[in-house]
């Protein structure tokens, strides 16, 4: 805390505060960012996600690292890391949704009706519990793997998934649908 406030005070001449990576450490950063495999769009994003975290460890009490550049190499990679961790979850999804859209369905007025009606009710429900329908009956990922990639509780997802299916299903007999 001491070293933000020193740095705040030493800009408010020009109220820029100084930047916790120097250029070395920033370049070595963006090294580390892609030859970990980050794509050259989002190694800004990873730039900024570094000083962050310096930032945030700085705001918090903890000492500042001993050796700034190694502490930021290491946290580099490990969000290059999360990158694709984060990407092949994406894969999985995107090929699971196709499936699903490729499995064979009875086609007819019936069926259209209710896609269309489900779609519709979806759209209806609050952000947090539309997706944790999607990914509970559409990604068909467990409570528990839900709940590890939401960075929530098992408990609150399944009480938006309670809320969410009680909603739709309200939304569904409202439209005479079911």
């Amino acid at each position: 805390m001491a070293v933000l406030r020193r740095r705040a005070r030493r800009g408010q001449g020009d109220g820029v505060l100084d930047d916790p990576l120097d250029a070395a450490q920033e370049r070595r950063v963006r090294a580390v960012l892609a030859l970990g495999g980050v794509p050259q769009a989002d190694l800004p994003d990873g730039v900024q996600q570094v000083r962050l975290r310096l930032l945030e460890r700085t705001a918090s009490g903890r000492e500042a690292p001993r050796d700034v550049s190694a502490w930021a190499a290491v946290v580099a990679s490990n969000l290059a890391m999360d990158w694709h961790r984060a990407r092949r979850r994406q894969d999985r999804l995107g090929e699971r949704l196709a499936a699903l859209r490729q499995s064979e369905q009875p086609s007819g007025e019936e069926t259209s009706l209710l896609s269309l009606a489900v779609a519709q009710g979806l759209d209806e429900l609050p952000d947090a519990q539309r997706q944790v329908l999607v990914l509970r009956f559409f990604a068909d990922l467990p409570v528990r793997g839900i709940a590890e990639e939401l960075g929530v509780p098992e408990g609150t997802v399944k009480s938006r998934l309670h809320t969410a299916v009680r909603a739709l299903r309200a939304r569904l007999h409202e439209d005479e649908v079911v």
